[in-house]
């Protein structure tokens, strides 16, 4: 074991990161995030338009209610020995959409309206309340989102390319992790 030798004038100063201070990199965060919307439409393979990475806003958050809502079927069936979550334990409506993306309902209503009459979304009555109208992707809309899928996958490869690959792997990993944290701080119960 080796003595630490006493720090110098120039090792008092704050640590940096490629040559950044801690306060530097965190502030630079928030406009780099804006740049990643921006560059979302990177030409790689199967490029999406404008209008299309709109509509994804809105695909996405009625894809993962019903992926959440098949996970939780498949997972009470497994527990229960055949019972499932029940329909539509996940219902996504118009007010449901604009909450998530923080928006006012009337812009989330024509969001969604143009979701439909591009073929990705269809209104169906609720089964929880039959008074309520919910969204669903169409077969065209899973379609749109599995290439959209590939897309984010393409333009992650190429921007990450010249990486090492534990890098990448470990910024996709905290990149989920950012978001997971994101998504708890949304539904966090109001005042908690």
């Amino acid at each position: 074991m080796t003595e630490r030798e006493p720090k110098t004038a120039d090792e008092n100063e704050p640590e940096t990161v490629d040559g950044k201070t801690a306060d530097e990199l965190l502030n630079a965060v928030g406009p780099a995030f804006g740049k990643l919307r921006r560059s979302a439409l990177l030409e790689v393979d199967e490029p999406i338009s404008q209008k299309d990475l709109s509509r994804t806003l809105v695909l996405r958050i009625v894809l993962e209610a019903e992926q959440s809502t098949a996970q939780g079927a498949s997972e009470s069936e497994g527990a229960s020995g055949g019972a499932s979550a029940g329909p539509g334990a996940s219902e996504i409506t118009v007010g449901a959409v604009a909450r998530h993306l923080g928006v006012d309902p009337s812009v989330a209503s024509r969001m969604v309206s143009d979701c439909i009459s591009s073929g990705y979304l269809v209104r169906a009555a609720s089964q929880q309340d039959g008074r309520r109208t919910v969204l669903h992707l169409s077969p065209e809309g899973r379609e749109l989102m599995a290439r959209f899928s590939r897309h984010q996958r393409a333009a992650y490869e190429c921007i990450t390319a010249d990486w090492p690959e534990h890098e990448r792997l470990e910024f996709a990993r905290l990149m989920l992790k950012y978001v997971a944290s994101q998504d708890a701080l949304r539904n966090r119960a109001p005042g908690a």
